[in-house]
């Protein structure tokens, strides 16, 4: 019996033989982090994709905004600023710049960054913002001397609102 109680060395094992430590695979834990990983990956795809789609304005410019044919002794006037490189999108107007309606007749309007020639629309005013929608945005623009059309752009980050009162060309 050792001197101190415990179990005897063997003279083969100076140190005494420990458990071998119990070993588990990782294939399960492996396995957790793919479906982790996978389903980060798809919500990630997911709300990058819905950031990207163009939003639908929320109202349409007056009706009037809606251009129909020009009249016969209608005069086109030239081009004063053109659209930004990097994007049409209304998003971005700027006063001084026009814009164009390339949507349906009737419908929502899809306006465009344009070049100002005939059927299109000068910005005289741009009001970032929340907005409300139509009365709001008649209300700003009424405030804007000169103006004939307004468009407004309500998203849900009241941030990214805007009202862009126009001038037809």
């Amino acid at each position: 019996m050792p001197p101190y109680g415990g179990q005897p060395n063997r003279p083969d094992d100076p140190y005494g033989e420990d458990p071998a430590p119990s070993r588990r695979g990782r294939g399960p834990l492996i396995a957790v982090l793919a479906v982790v990983l996978l389903v980060v990956a798809v919500a990630g795809t997911f709300w990058f994709r819905r950031g990207q789609s163009d939003p639908a304005p929320a109202a349409a410019p007056s009706s009037s905004a809606v251009a129909g044919e020009p009249s016969a002794g209608a005069v086109e006037p030239t081009p004063s600023a053109a659209a930004p490189e990097s994007s049409a999108d209304p998003r971005f107007a700027k006063v001084g710049q026009c814009v164009r309606n390339d949507g349906t007749a009737g419908g929502k309007p899809k306006l465009l960054i344009s070049g100002c020639t005939a059927k299109s629309y000068e910005v005289l005013s741009r009001i970032d913002g929340p907005t409300s929608g139509e009365r709001d945005a008649e209300a700003k623009c009424g405030k804007v001397e000169g103006y004939t059309n307004w468009y407004f752009f309500d998203s849900e980050l009241d941030t990214l609102d805007f009202v862009l009162c126009l001038k037809q060309r």
